[in-house]
Protein backbone atom coordinates (compact mmCIF):
# COMPACT_ATOMS: atom_id res chain seq x y z
CA UNK A 1 0.00 0.00 0.00
CA UNK A 2 2.86 2.36 0.83
CA UNK A 3 4.40 1.61 -2.58
CA UNK A 4 1.25 2.82 -4.38
CA UNK A 5 1.51 6.30 -2.85
CA UNK A 6 5.10 6.68 -4.06
CA UNK A 7 4.19 5.58 -7.58
CA UNK A 8 1.80 8.49 -8.17
CA UNK A 9 3.03 10.85 -10.85
CA UNK A 10 3.52 14.56 -10.45
CA UNK A 11 0.58 15.05 -12.79
CA UNK A 12 -1.66 12.94 -10.56
CA UNK A 13 -0.50 14.80 -7.48
CA UNK A 14 -1.09 18.13 -9.19
CA UNK A 15 -4.54 16.95 -10.28
CA UNK A 16 -5.39 15.92 -6.72
CA UNK A 17 -4.11 19.25 -5.41
CA UNK A 18 -6.25 21.09 -7.95
CA UNK A 19 -9.33 19.09 -6.91
CA UNK A 20 -8.61 19.69 -3.22
CA UNK A 21 -8.11 23.42 -3.76
CA UNK A 22 -11.31 23.59 -5.81
CA UNK A 23 -13.24 21.85 -3.04
CA UNK A 24 -11.67 24.11 -0.44
CA UNK A 25 -12.56 27.21 -2.44
CA UNK A 26 -16.18 26.04 -2.79
CA UNK A 27 -16.37 25.39 0.96
CA UNK A 28 -14.88 28.78 1.81
CA UNK A 29 -17.27 30.49 -0.61
CA UNK A 30 -20.21 28.72 1.02
CA UNK A 31 -18.95 29.79 4.46
CA UNK A 32 -18.69 33.42 3.30
CA UNK A 33 -22.20 33.29 1.79
CA UNK A 34 -23.72 31.85 4.94
CA UNK A 35 -21.92 34.40 7.12
CA UNK A 36 -23.16 37.27 4.95
CA UNK A 37 -26.72 35.86 4.98
CA UNK A 38 -26.56 35.61 8.78
CA UNK A 39 -25.51 39.25 9.07
CA UNK A 40 -28.17 40.42 6.61
CA UNK A 41 -30.81 38.48 8.55
CA UNK A 42 -29.67 40.07 11.81
CA UNK A 43 -29.65 43.56 10.31
CA UNK A 44 -33.14 42.99 8.87
CA UNK A 45 -34.48 41.94 12.28
CA UNK A 46 -32.87 44.99 13.86
CA UNK A 47 -34.40 47.34 11.29
CA UNK A 48 -37.85 45.76 11.63
CA UNK A 49 -37.63 45.97 15.42
CA UNK A 50 -36.53 49.59 15.18
CA UNK A 51 -39.41 50.46 12.84
CA UNK A 52 -42.04 48.61 14.89
CA UNK A 53 -40.79 50.20 18.09
CA UNK A 54 -40.93 53.59 16.42
CA UNK A 55 -44.55 53.14 15.34
CA UNK A 56 -45.70 51.97 18.77
CA UNK A 57 -43.80 54.77 20.47
CA UNK A 58 -45.32 57.28 18.06
CA UNK A 59 -48.84 56.20 18.93
CA UNK A 60 -48.03 56.49 22.62
CA UNK A 61 -46.47 59.88 22.07
CA UNK A 62 -49.64 61.10 20.36
CA UNK A 63 -51.73 60.20 23.40
CA UNK A 64 -49.21 61.61 25.87
CA UNK A 65 -48.81 64.74 23.80
CA UNK A 66 -52.52 65.44 23.93
CA UNK A 67 -52.59 64.83 27.69
CA UNK A 68 -49.62 67.10 28.40
CA UNK A 69 -50.92 69.86 26.15
CA UNK A 70 -54.29 69.72 27.88
CA UNK A 71 -52.56 69.80 31.25
CA UNK A 72 -50.54 72.88 30.28
CA UNK A 73 -53.57 74.66 28.83
CA UNK A 74 -56.16 74.21 31.55
CA UNK A 75 -54.53 74.11 35.01
CA UNK A 76 -51.32 75.99 34.10
CA UNK A 77 -53.03 78.53 31.86
CA UNK A 78 -50.71 78.52 28.83
CA UNK A 79 -52.08 79.38 25.42
CA UNK A 80 -52.85 76.17 23.46
CA UNK A 81 -50.36 77.00 20.70
CA UNK A 82 -47.56 77.62 23.22
CA UNK A 83 -48.32 74.43 25.12
CA UNK A 84 -48.30 72.44 21.86
CA UNK A 85 -45.03 74.09 20.78
CA UNK A 86 -43.24 73.30 24.04
CA UNK A 87 -44.39 69.68 24.10
CA UNK A 88 -43.57 69.24 20.41
CA UNK A 89 -40.02 70.53 20.90
CA UNK A 90 -39.41 68.19 23.83
CA UNK A 91 -40.75 65.17 21.95
CA UNK A 92 -38.80 66.00 18.78
CA UNK A 93 -35.59 66.15 20.82
CA UNK A 94 -36.30 62.81 22.50
CA UNK A 95 -37.17 61.18 19.19
CA UNK A 96 -33.98 62.46 17.62
CA UNK A 97 -31.92 60.92 20.40
CA UNK A 98 -33.63 57.53 19.98
CA UNK A 99 -33.16 57.50 16.22
CA UNK A 100 -29.51 58.46 16.57
CA UNK A 101 -28.95 55.56 18.98
CA UNK A 102 -30.56 53.05 16.59
CA UNK A 103 -28.53 54.29 13.64
CA UNK A 104 -25.33 54.13 15.70
CA UNK A 105 -26.02 50.45 16.46
CA UNK A 106 -26.58 49.67 12.79
CA UNK A 107 -23.37 51.46 11.79
CA UNK A 108 -21.35 49.46 14.32
CA UNK A 109 -22.32 46.16 12.73
CA UNK A 110 -19.53 44.78 10.56
CA UNK A 111 -21.05 43.32 7.35
CA UNK A 112 -17.81 41.67 6.19
CA UNK A 113 -17.52 37.86 6.43
CA UNK A 114 -14.51 38.01 8.78
CA UNK A 115 -14.43 34.29 9.68
CA UNK A 116 -14.43 33.25 6.03
CA UNK A 117 -11.69 35.73 5.12
CA UNK A 118 -9.50 34.51 7.99
CA UNK A 119 -10.12 30.90 7.03
CA UNK A 120 -9.15 31.57 3.41
CA UNK A 121 -5.96 33.32 4.55
CA UNK A 122 -5.10 30.31 6.71
CA UNK A 123 -5.76 27.95 3.80
CA UNK A 124 -3.54 29.97 1.47
CA UNK A 125 -0.77 30.00 4.08
CA UNK A 126 -1.10 26.24 4.55
CA UNK A 127 -0.84 25.64 0.79
CA UNK A 128 2.22 27.90 0.58
CA UNK A 129 3.91 26.00 3.41
CA UNK A 130 3.26 22.61 1.82
CA UNK A 131 4.36 23.63 -1.68
CA UNK A 132 7.61 21.93 -2.73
Amino acid sequence: MHQLRQDRSVGELFGQLTQDLSLLLRQETQLAKSEIQEKISRASRDVISLAAGGVVALIGVFALTAAVILLLVDPVGLEPWLAALLVGLLLAGGGYMMLRGGLRELKQMDPAPRRAVESIKEDIQMVKERRP
